[in-house]
């Protein structure tokens, strides 16, 4: 039994020399950094270099914000080599590194990759491309110049911002931050189209255009045309706007949309519309077909209104004769005569009312063709009775209380 536990001994020293000798041979391996160059050019050849006491071939983890890569090292004399492939060396920012052997970390460190100082191309952003005139309203330029290899310049690289509108020229010197550089490009009071560009290390961007409309329209003023004042139901008013501008006096842009409402003595409001050319608005509405007063007053909805103005239409018709035949059942009304005596224009409504025991039955209407209208009161519509007949027309009303149909 003795002899067991001797043998059991024997072999746990064995086992922990074997332990003894591994952990000695794994911390006798010296490796030491000899690249003491920390920052690096975009696109350049970059090596790191260790020198190591022993024949190790430890693997290099690199890894950046665009991804990461292990490099197989190059043994040269004792000093372990790893060139940075390009999709690591390629990208501005920290390259973080790790020397790895048997799933453990040897060594680490970081390098930085600066961009080029030159300008390949000037990424330009500029919105919106519409602002609104009077000194508020304003556009962003946003200038991003990168190298070769498609990096943003260092922090504070010059950019000159340039910008013409009308007669004016400006040029500001800004500078990247953040990677970018940008300017906000306020309005003028006037309206017009701008001119946007701009500069870094000798190199231009293309032209940009932004639009500067005019602001929102100011109030206005309204006026009516027409041949004459007669309501003869025929001719036209037309209404017109005075030049629409915004505050700052510029005329408001082609295709804005007035709304013109004309309320007549009854208090019924009547619409029509029209949009602006070279700032003035026109709309049209035919005259009314009796006697009245229109007052008119316009908007550009949510905006501008105008001032109210009201128009008298004189009555062109004073009286009219009706003729009863064929049984009272053919009406001929006419002829209906304007104001020099001239028939009436084709068109003018004329309405038959047919009432029985005070109830409206059938209503009838017809337009004037040479100045008359002729109904016909059908036996299978209308039977052998009396009824009340009332005639409208221009405003005039004619009734015929008890009229026989035979």
């Amino acid at each position: 039994m003795h002899l067991k536990y001797t043998h059991i001994l024997f072999f746990g020293l064995i086992l922990l020399s074997s332990f003894t000798l591994i952990k000695q041979s794994e911390t006798a391996l010296d490796i030491k950094l000899l690249t003491a160059q920390t920052e690096f050019k975009v696109g350049s050849d970059i090596e790191l270099k260790f020198s190591v006491s022993q024949n190790a071939k430890p693997l290099l983890y690199c890894s950046n914000s665009y991804g990461s890569t292990v490099i197989d090292p190059i043994i040269e004399n004792n000093v372990v080599k790893y060139k940075i492939p390009p999709n690591i060396n390629s990208k501005i920012g920290i390259v973080n590194w790790k020397l790895i052997k048997n799933n453990s970390t040897m060594l680490s460190g970081q390098f930085h990759l600066n961009p080029k100082q030159e300008v390949a191309t000037m990424e330009t952003y500029i919105g919106p491309p519409s602002i609104e005139a009077g000194g508020i309203d304003f556009t962003m330029l946003v200038v991003i110049p990168t190298d070769s290899l498609d990096n943003p310049l260092a922090e504070n690289t010059l950019v000159t911002a340039k910008h013409q509108f009308l007669s004016t020229e400006d040029n500001e010197a800004i500078f990247t931050k953040n990677l970018i550089s940008y300017k906000n490009i306020y309005s003028q009071k006037e309206s017009g189209r701008m001119l946007v560009s701009s500069e870094s290390l000798t190199v231009n961007s293309k032209e940009f255009t932004v639009t500067v409309f005019p602001a929102i329209p100011a109030d206005f003023t309204v006026l009516a045309k027409r041949p004459h004042d007669y309501a003869d139901g025929n001719q036209i008013t037309i209404f017109e706007t005075s030049i629409i501008k915004d505050k700052q006096g510029n005329i408001v842009i082609d295709g804005t949309y007035v709304n013109f409402f004309v309320t007549n003595e009854k208090g019924n409001v009547l619409k029509t519309s029209g949009t602006t050319i070279n700032g003035t608005a026109i709309a049209k509405m035919i005259h009314p077909d009796y006697e009245t007063k229109w007052t008119i007053k316009a908007y550009v909805e949510g905006m501008a209104e105008s001032n109210t103005i009201a128009i008298d239409y004189k009555k062109v018709i004073h009286d009219f004769e009706v003729d009863f035949s064929k049984n009272n059942r053919a009406i001929t009304i006419g002829p209906l005569q304007s104001f020099m005596k001239q028939m009436i224009p084709d068109g003018l409504q004329v309405k038959l009312l047919v009432y029985k025991n005070d109830k409206l039955i059938e209503a009838l209407s017809k337009t004037t063709i040479d100045g008359y209208v002729l109904f016909n009161l059908k036996s299978d519509l209308f039977k052998n009775d009396k009824y009340n007949i009332v005639i409208k027309t221009a405003g005039i009303e004619k009734k015929y209380n008890s009229k026989a149909l035979w």
